[in-house]
């Protein structure tokens, strides 16, 4: 199985930490996954408009077949201004609405107060339930406060939240596995 883990932003070091963590932590469970990164910093991209994918440079179309390639994700956002990046937006405005379909998903979060971690109630999970997504239920948000100056992950609790979230992301790849993708709306 093929996981996509996806660095929704296009600056800063925690996200990409807190993705580092989480690859780890499945790694420690024995299961079979592939890891594909996506940073979205290697990419020059392109706002999205409408346009047929064909009409879009190469990194916007890589970025499309790595997403369709991939049989689950996991997505690390900041929050930025009480919202998900207008990048992580972009690219999955891009994306058709059957390519995520019936794929399990986790996400991970960090933002600079602890109420954003709405964001990921109010604008993240609905558009993964557009996707029809396979969300598991236990994301982890992340504070400023629980990293060092390094970002590195300091705090043992968001570890062990981390630790479970690995967990249940490996228990719904292997639910997904037997499930059909294909729609039955097609």
């Amino acid at each position: 199985m093929k996981v996509l883990f996806v660095d929704g932003t296009i600056i800063g070091r925690k996200t990409g930490n807190v993705l580092d963590t989480v690859q780890r932590y499945i790694q420690e469970t024995g299961a079979q996954i592939e890891v594909e990164r996506i940073d979205f910093s290697d990419f020059e991209h392109q706002f999205v408009d409408g346009r047929p994918l064909h009409a879009y440079n190469e990194d916007m179309q890589k970025l499309v077949k790595m997403f369709e390639s991939a049989d689950g994700y996991v997505i690390a956002t900041p929050i930025f201004q009480g919202s998900i990046p207008g990048v992580l937006k972009n690219a999955f405005d891009l994306l058709h609405p059957h390519v995520m379909r019936y794929k399990p998903v986790s996400i991970v979060a960090n933002g600079g107060t602890y109420q954003h971690y709405l964001v990921v109630e109010n604008q993240l999970k609905p558009i993964l339930d557009y996707f029809r997504c396979l969300v598991t239920p236990n994301y982890v948000y992340t504070h400023t406060t629980h990293f060092n100056e390094q970002n590195q992950i300091v705090d043992e609790d968001v570890h062990g939240r981390l630790r479970e979230l690995a967990r249940v992301f490996v228990k719904y790849a292997e639910m997904s596995r037997d499930l059909p993708k294909k729609a039955l709306d097609e």
